[in-house]
Protein backbone atom coordinates (compact mmCIF):
# COMPACT_ATOMS: atom_id res chain seq x y z
CA UNK A 1 0.00 0.00 0.00
CA UNK A 2 2.93 2.35 0.62
CA UNK A 3 3.62 2.77 -3.09
CA UNK A 4 0.25 4.51 -3.35
CA UNK A 5 1.08 7.10 -0.70
CA UNK A 6 1.96 10.54 -2.02
CA UNK A 7 3.56 13.28 0.09
CA UNK A 8 4.11 16.95 -0.69
CA UNK A 9 7.22 18.67 0.73
CA UNK A 10 7.27 22.48 0.64
CA UNK A 11 10.51 24.13 1.78
CA UNK A 12 12.69 26.81 0.19
CA UNK A 13 15.86 25.10 1.46
CA UNK A 14 16.99 22.82 -1.36
CA UNK A 15 19.19 20.68 0.91
CA UNK A 16 16.27 19.98 3.26
CA UNK A 17 13.96 19.16 0.35
CA UNK A 18 16.46 16.71 -1.12
CA UNK A 19 17.31 15.12 2.22
CA UNK A 20 13.69 14.52 3.22
CA UNK A 21 12.77 13.40 -0.31
CA UNK A 22 15.62 10.87 -0.34
CA UNK A 23 14.68 9.31 2.98
CA UNK A 24 10.95 9.19 2.25
CA UNK A 25 11.51 7.63 -1.17
CA UNK A 26 13.42 4.88 0.61
CA UNK A 27 10.11 4.12 2.32
CA UNK A 28 8.61 3.79 -1.21
CA UNK A 29 6.47 6.93 -0.84
CA UNK A 30 5.86 9.09 -3.91
CA UNK A 31 7.27 12.56 -3.25
CA UNK A 32 6.65 15.96 -4.83
CA UNK A 33 8.66 18.99 -3.74
CA UNK A 34 7.94 22.73 -3.87
CA UNK A 35 10.34 25.61 -3.25
CA UNK A 36 7.71 28.20 -2.33
CA UNK A 37 4.11 28.55 -1.20
CA UNK A 38 2.66 29.25 -4.64
CA UNK A 39 4.22 26.11 -6.10
CA UNK A 40 2.95 24.09 -3.15
CA UNK A 41 -0.62 25.23 -3.76
CA UNK A 42 -0.33 24.50 -7.49
CA UNK A 43 0.90 20.98 -6.81
CA UNK A 44 -1.88 20.41 -4.31
CA UNK A 45 -4.49 21.31 -6.92
CA UNK A 46 -2.89 18.93 -9.42
CA UNK A 47 -2.44 15.86 -7.22
CA UNK A 48 -4.02 14.01 -4.32
CA UNK A 49 -1.77 13.83 -1.27
CA UNK A 50 -1.85 11.72 1.89
CA UNK A 51 0.37 14.08 3.91
CA UNK A 52 1.85 17.56 3.51
CA UNK A 53 5.08 18.83 5.04
CA UNK A 54 5.30 22.64 5.17
CA UNK A 55 8.09 25.01 6.12
CA UNK A 56 6.86 28.12 7.93
CA UNK A 57 9.16 30.61 6.23
CA UNK A 58 8.77 30.33 2.46
CA UNK A 59 8.86 32.95 -0.30
CA UNK A 60 5.77 34.22 -2.16
CA UNK A 61 3.28 32.62 0.28
CA UNK A 62 4.42 31.56 3.75
CA UNK A 63 3.62 28.25 5.38
CA UNK A 64 0.98 29.68 7.70
CA UNK A 65 -1.08 31.01 4.80
CA UNK A 66 -0.55 27.83 2.77
CA UNK A 67 -1.72 25.77 5.76
CA UNK A 68 -4.80 27.95 6.19
CA UNK A 69 -5.78 27.55 2.53
CA UNK A 70 -5.10 23.82 2.48
CA UNK A 71 -7.08 23.17 5.65
CA UNK A 72 -10.15 24.68 3.99
CA UNK A 73 -9.94 21.94 1.34
CA UNK A 74 -8.47 18.84 2.97
CA UNK A 75 -8.15 17.02 6.30
CA UNK A 76 -4.91 15.18 5.43
CA UNK A 77 -2.14 15.51 8.04
CA UNK A 78 -0.15 18.74 7.78
CA UNK A 79 3.23 18.83 9.53
CA UNK A 80 5.03 22.15 9.86
CA UNK A 81 8.77 22.78 10.06
CA UNK A 82 9.77 25.69 12.30
CA UNK A 83 12.90 27.36 13.66
CA UNK A 84 13.35 27.16 17.44
CA UNK A 85 12.81 30.92 17.89
CA UNK A 86 9.44 30.96 16.11
CA UNK A 87 7.32 30.00 19.13
CA UNK A 88 4.38 32.25 18.23
CA UNK A 89 4.33 30.81 14.71
CA UNK A 90 4.17 27.26 16.07
CA UNK A 91 1.07 28.14 18.07
CA UNK A 92 -0.45 29.97 15.12
CA UNK A 93 0.25 27.04 12.81
CA UNK A 94 -1.47 24.59 15.15
CA UNK A 95 -4.37 26.96 15.68
CA UNK A 96 -5.20 27.15 11.96
CA UNK A 97 -5.12 23.40 11.45
CA UNK A 98 -1.60 21.97 11.38
CA UNK A 99 -1.51 18.54 13.00
CA UNK A 100 2.04 18.69 14.28
CA UNK A 101 5.32 20.58 14.00
CA UNK A 102 8.99 19.77 14.24
CA UNK A 103 11.78 22.25 14.87
CA UNK A 104 14.94 22.81 12.85
CA UNK A 105 17.53 21.44 13.05
CA UNK A 106 15.76 18.10 13.27
CA UNK A 107 16.63 14.45 13.24
CA UNK A 108 15.68 13.00 9.87
CA UNK A 109 14.89 9.68 11.56
CA UNK A 110 12.52 11.38 14.01
CA UNK A 111 10.84 13.24 11.16
CA UNK A 112 10.31 10.02 9.19
CA UNK A 113 8.93 8.32 12.32
CA UNK A 114 6.50 11.18 12.93
CA UNK A 115 5.39 11.11 9.29
CA UNK A 116 4.79 7.35 9.48
CA UNK A 117 2.76 7.75 12.68
CA UNK A 118 0.53 10.42 11.11
CA UNK A 119 0.05 8.40 7.94
CA UNK A 120 -0.76 5.25 9.87
CA UNK A 121 -3.46 6.94 11.92
CA UNK A 122 -4.89 8.92 9.01
CA UNK A 123 -5.09 5.90 6.70
CA UNK A 124 -6.71 3.75 9.38
CA UNK A 125 -9.26 6.42 10.28
CA UNK A 126 -10.00 7.08 6.62
CA UNK A 127 -10.26 3.44 5.67
CA UNK A 128 -13.56 2.02 4.50
CA UNK A 129 -12.46 -1.54 5.20
CA UNK A 130 -13.13 -1.44 8.94
CA UNK A 131 -16.09 -2.93 10.82
CA UNK A 132 -19.41 -2.43 9.12
CA UNK A 133 -21.30 -1.80 12.34
CA UNK A 134 -20.91 1.85 13.20
CA UNK A 135 -19.94 2.92 16.71
CA UNK A 136 -21.35 6.20 17.96
CA UNK A 137 -20.40 8.06 21.12
CA UNK A 138 -23.00 10.53 22.37
CA UNK A 139 -22.54 13.24 25.00
CA UNK A 140 -25.19 15.89 25.60
CA UNK A 141 -25.57 17.45 22.13
CA UNK A 142 -22.30 16.03 20.73
CA UNK A 143 -22.31 12.85 18.62
CA UNK A 144 -19.06 11.22 17.44
CA UNK A 145 -19.35 8.77 14.53
CA UNK A 146 -16.18 6.70 14.87
CA UNK A 147 -16.33 4.88 11.54
CA UNK A 148 -17.62 7.82 9.53
CA UNK A 149 -14.96 10.07 11.06
CA UNK A 150 -17.52 12.81 11.67
CA UNK A 151 -18.77 14.83 14.64
CA UNK A 152 -22.10 16.62 14.98
CA UNK A 153 -23.26 19.20 17.50
CA UNK A 154 -26.99 19.65 17.80
CA UNK A 155 -27.40 17.72 14.55
CA UNK A 156 -25.01 19.92 12.57
CA UNK A 157 -21.68 18.51 11.39
CA UNK A 158 -18.51 20.07 12.79
CA UNK A 159 -15.35 20.22 10.70
CA UNK A 160 -12.34 18.85 12.61
CA UNK A 161 -8.77 18.26 11.53
CA UNK A 162 -7.44 14.71 11.72
CA UNK A 163 -5.64 15.29 15.01
CA UNK A 164 -8.60 17.15 16.53
CA UNK A 165 -10.80 14.16 15.76
CA UNK A 166 -8.29 11.68 17.18
CA UNK A 167 -7.89 13.73 20.37
CA UNK A 168 -11.65 14.02 20.81
CA UNK A 169 -12.16 10.33 20.05
CA UNK A 170 -9.53 9.23 22.55
CA UNK A 171 -10.76 11.44 25.39
CA UNK A 172 -14.43 10.68 24.72
CA UNK A 173 -13.66 6.95 24.76
CA UNK A 174 -12.36 7.37 28.32
CA UNK A 175 -14.90 9.68 30.02
CA UNK A 176 -13.98 11.08 33.43
CA UNK A 177 -10.42 9.72 33.14
CA UNK A 178 -7.75 12.36 33.72
CA UNK A 179 -4.81 12.50 31.31
CA UNK A 180 -1.64 14.55 31.47
CA UNK A 181 -0.48 16.45 28.38
CA UNK A 182 2.30 13.91 27.93
CA UNK A 183 -0.16 10.99 28.07
CA UNK A 184 -2.42 12.63 25.49
CA UNK A 185 0.52 13.33 23.22
CA UNK A 186 1.73 9.74 23.51
CA UNK A 187 -1.71 8.32 22.71
CA UNK A 188 -2.83 10.70 19.97
CA UNK A 189 0.47 11.59 18.29
CA UNK A 190 1.82 8.05 18.72
CA UNK A 191 5.14 9.34 20.01
CA UNK A 192 6.98 9.75 23.30
CA UNK A 193 8.59 12.96 22.04
CA UNK A 194 6.95 16.09 23.49
CA UNK A 195 8.97 19.24 22.93
CA UNK A 196 6.61 21.51 24.87
CA UNK A 197 2.98 21.84 25.93
CA UNK A 198 1.81 23.88 22.95
CA UNK A 199 0.74 21.03 20.68
CA UNK A 200 -1.75 19.53 23.12
CA UNK A 201 -2.88 22.86 24.58
CA UNK A 202 -3.63 24.40 21.19
CA UNK A 203 -5.59 21.35 20.03
CA UNK A 204 -7.60 21.35 23.27
CA UNK A 205 -8.40 25.02 22.79
CA UNK A 206 -9.46 24.49 19.17
CA UNK A 207 -11.67 21.55 20.14
CA UNK A 208 -13.35 23.61 22.84
CA UNK A 209 -14.07 26.36 20.31
CA UNK A 210 -15.81 23.82 18.09
CA UNK A 211 -17.71 21.55 20.48
CA UNK A 212 -18.43 23.56 23.63
CA UNK A 213 -21.53 25.71 24.04
CA UNK A 214 -19.36 28.21 25.91
CA UNK A 215 -15.63 27.65 25.27
CA UNK A 216 -14.75 29.98 28.16
CA UNK A 217 -16.64 27.66 30.52
CA UNK A 218 -16.09 24.17 29.04
CA UNK A 219 -18.41 21.40 30.22
CA UNK A 220 -17.05 18.55 28.08
CA UNK A 221 -13.27 18.97 27.94
CA UNK A 222 -12.38 20.10 31.45
CA UNK A 223 -9.05 21.20 32.89
CA UNK A 224 -7.85 19.36 35.97
CA UNK A 225 -5.49 21.92 37.41
CA UNK A 226 -1.96 20.74 38.00
CA UNK A 227 -2.56 17.47 36.15
CA UNK A 228 -4.12 17.78 32.70
CA UNK A 229 -7.55 17.27 31.13
CA UNK A 230 -10.56 15.00 31.25
CA UNK A 231 -13.66 14.47 29.13
CA UNK A 232 -16.74 14.86 31.34
CA UNK A 233 -20.06 13.14 30.74
CA UNK A 234 -21.72 9.76 30.56
CA UNK A 235 -21.01 7.79 27.40
CA UNK A 236 -23.68 5.96 25.42
CA UNK A 237 -22.48 3.48 22.77
CA UNK A 238 -24.67 2.57 19.82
Amino acid sequence: MQQDIRILIADDDREIRELVKTYLERETYRIDAAADGEEALRLFEAHRYNLILLDLMMPKIDGIEVCRRLRMKTNVPILMLTAKDQEIDKVLGLSIGADDYITKPFSIHELVARIKAHLRRFLVLGSESGPQQETVLSFKNITIHLQKYTVTRGGEEITLTGKEFELLKFMASHPEQVFTKTQLFRQVWDSDYLEDDNTVMVHIRKLRMKIEEDPSDPKLIQTVWGIGYKFAGDKDEV
